[in-house]
């Protein structure tokens, strides 16, 4: 059934930058956020430019979404905006930024197929995409409410697709 879970993540100390973990587990913090496959999900704000050891599951696949900065992925430059992919099988990556570069840990198991992704949405194929846009934007039920929300408006519209077929 759909649901929506809020969750305030307790505040972590690593060598380097302060982790907030608000699905899965990591650096000793758990998230009590419900999920239905093994996830991580993690914001890290790095306190200066000395490197950050970061250990990961070798079971996972990890990505590092900068968000604010630039930020040096095992000698790899990742812009703002930019998401750097790190394939299973790795049990630590280090990182380096200046301070107040944020940076968002995403991981989980790797998908047995391809899947399209775009916005919220995640399917198999473009038209699936595409169904569920048109599925959220008639506010089906499917998705549910999202209780407390407070906005303008008071519901979140979805993007227009682009003008090209979505691919995995």
């Amino acid at each position: 059934a759909p649901a929506f879970e809020h969750h305030v993540p307790d505040v972590v100390e690593l060598d380097g930058a302060t982790v907030r973990t608000f699905v899965g587990s990591y650096a000793g913090s758990t998230s009590p956020v419900r999920t239905f496959t093994p996830l991580l999900g993690a914001e890290l704000a790095l306190h200066g430019d000395a490197p950050v050891r970061l250990d990961l599951d070798p079971a996972f696949e990890h990505a590092l979404l900068v968000d604010g900065g630039d930020l040096d992925v095992d000698g790899t430059l990742v812009a703002h905006g930019q998401l750097a992919y790190l394939e299973p099988g790795r049990d630590a990556t280090t990182v380096r930024g200046a301070s107040g570069v944020r940076v968002l840990l995403l991981g989980g198991t790797p998908f047995g197929e391809e899947i399209v992704m775009w916005w919220n949405f995640v399917g198999r194929s473009h038209d699936d995409v595409a169904e569920q846009r048109a599925a959220w934007q008639a506010r089906s039920s499917r998705f549910g409410d999202v209780p407390g929300y407070v906005g303008d408006p008071s519901w979140l519209p979805a993007p227009e697709l682009p003008n090209v077929r979505l691919r995995p």
